[in-house]
């Protein structure tokens, strides 16, 4: 397995480009045949409802805030997901994936690479890229420093002219000159997502981060092991199996939708089936628009 680099940033492991099927150039490759979950049939939900109000912000939370309660939240379903193909089976001392059925990590002709110590792009196992995927992803979020869990210091009584804590006043102390259309941001410094609740600069690029590769864990999921194990999972027509990977799936990219958190090259995988949710609107109508589509300070 290549060695975890030291990088804070998980770009700067992880390759941030595909391999589609383009074939260097080659005569383009037959089309794939429809896969079963790309069939309105199999598009079933395990829930019923709206999920707009799993996804929304809440008018009193903080966007860094909940941004980072996403985060948590959506790793923690796919995690459980992840524990159906890496329980090891006691008979033939294998995982359902493993570097003999998923020799590299991939979603149909969509291949991931991973970036190792040299930066060189390379093709590992599907199960060794997910397992070092999730170990950046935990990581970041139990980092204190990444994911703080504590309010800011002095936030309660920090104006953008000074603060009440200033060491000889009693007041806050104003600032120079400026003018009313000067936006808090500029005069309280640079701006970033999150940084009113205490998150570092680099929150966003890392949140937007976690969203990416848990989507690639998704794909690899429906494009590898919808059949083994999630179809085999299903019990006639209760909420077993591939139902309840729609309904994850669906909570997920309704959040990543609303908020922007992925690009149109990102979902190309999964396109298909996202297409049949717009339509029905088992995604809602402002997550499909990206109406919260999150825009950076500059």
């Amino acid at each position: 397995m290549p060695p975890l680099t030291t990088s804070t940033s998980l770009s700067s492991v992880l390759g941030s480009n595909t391999e589609n099927g383009s074939n260097n150039g080659e005569a383009p490759l037959d089309p794939e045949p429809t896969k079963f979950f790309f069939r309105e049939k199999y598009a079933r939900l395990g829930v019923k409802g709206n999920f707009m109000p799993l996804a929304a912000q809440p008018k009193n939370v903080d966007l860094g805030e909940w941004l980072a309660h996403q985060a948590v939240e959506q790793y923690r379903l796919v995690e459980a997901l992840l524990q159906c193909i890496q329980e090891v089976d006691s008979n033939t001392g294998l995982a359902i994936c493993n570097p003999k059925s998923c020799p590299v990590m991939s979603a149909g002709r969509h291949t991931y690479t991973w970036l190792n110590n040299e930066k060189i792009p390379i093709k590992v196992p599907a199960i060794q890229y997910i397992s070092l995927v999730q170990r950046w992803i935990v990581g970041k979020i139990h980092d204190s420093k990444a994911f703080p869990t504590d309010n800011p210091t002095g936030s309660a009584t920090t104006f953008a002219s000074g603060s009440l804590n200033t060491p000889g006043a009693n007041t806050p102390i104003a600032m120079g000159p400026t003018t009313l259309s000067t936006p808090l941001s500029t005069l309280a410094g640079h701006d970033w997502v999150g940084k009113k609740s205490g998150f570092p600069e680099s929150f966003f690029g890392d949140s937007k981060t976690c969203f990416r590769q848990i989507f690639r864990l998704y794909a690899h999921l429906y494009h590898s092991h919808w059949v083994d194990p999630f179809w085999h999972m299903t019990n006639g027509t209760n909420s077993n199996g591939w139902t309840d990977l729609n309904s994850c799936f669906v909570h997920y990219i309704s959040v990543a939708k609303l908020f922007g958190l992925l690009s149109e090259k990102d979902m190309e995988p999964m396109q298909p089936l996202i297409d049949i949710w717009t339509a029905n609107g088992s995604i809602p109508a402002d997550a499909a628009n990206g109406a919260c589509t999150i825009v950076p300070p500059q």
